[in-house]
C-alpha cells in the first residue's frame, strides 16, 4: 500500500515542484530546521499546482507554526536536507508495480484536497491504471486525535482493515 506517495515524477508541474522543495532547502540550510519546516509546511499545504501565487507569498514565520526559531546548527533532518529528494525523485518500475504481488493500493486521505501528496497519488494512480482508495482524515490521518496534528486514526484504522481484507467498496 501506498499511502499519499511524493512521487514529484507524476506530477504535470514537476519543475516549479523542484523549485518549491529548492527553496524548502534553501530555507533550511540558511536559517535552520523551523525555517526549514515552515516552508516545507507551506509547500505541503499548497493547493493545486505551483504558481506564481505560491512563490509570491513569504514563507511563514515558524514561531507562528509553533516552531523553533533559534538553530540548533544542524542540517541532518532526513525531510529537509538534500536527502528528500532521493524519495521525492525516486520512479519505480511501474510495470513491476503493476504486475507484482501482493496487489497495490493507493490512497488519499479525504481531507486532503489536491496538495502535492494527492496529486502525486493520483498521477500514478493514472500511469497504473488503478483506482485511488480514500480513507478517513488527512496525509496524517492514521494519527491519534489528541495529537499535535489530529488525525482520525480510528476511522482510518477501520477503512485500511475493510481494504486490506477486501471488504471495502
Amino acid at each position: 500500500m501506498a499511502h499519499e506517495p511524493p512521487a514529484v515524477w507524476a506530477l504535470p508541474d514537476a519543475e516549479t515542484v523542484e523549485r518549491a522543495s529548492a527553496e524548502v532547502g534553501a530555507a533550511y540550510a540558511k536559517r535552520g530546521f523551523g525555517a526549514g519546516m515552515a516552508a516545507f509546511i507551506r509547500m505541503s499545504s499548497w493547493q493545486g499546482e505551483f504558481t506564481d501565487d505560491y512563490f509570491a507569498q513569504p514563507v511563514p514565520d515558524p514561531a507562528q507554526l509553533g516552531l523553533p526559531t533559534e538553530d540548533d546548527g544542524s542540517r541532518d533532518d532526513p525531510l529537509l536536507s538534500n536527502r528528500a529528494r532521493e524519495v521525492t525523485s525516486n520512479r519505480p518500475d511501474l510495470e513491476a508495480l503493476h504486475n507484482g504481488r501482493p496487489r497495490l493500493i493507493l490512497g488519499v486521505g479525504e481531507e486532503t484536497g489536491n496538495t502535492i501528496t494527492a496529486r502525486a497519488t493520483r498521477g500514478i494512480a493514472d500511469e497504473l491504471g488503478l483506482p485511488v482508495t480514500m480513507f478517513r482524515g488527512h496525509h496524517g490521518g492514521f494519527s491519534s486525535a489528541e495529537g499535535p496534528w489530529p488525525g482520525k486514526s480510528v476511522e482510518f484504522g477501520a477503512r485500511l482493515a475493510e481494504v486490506l481484507t477486501g471488504d471495502a467498496d
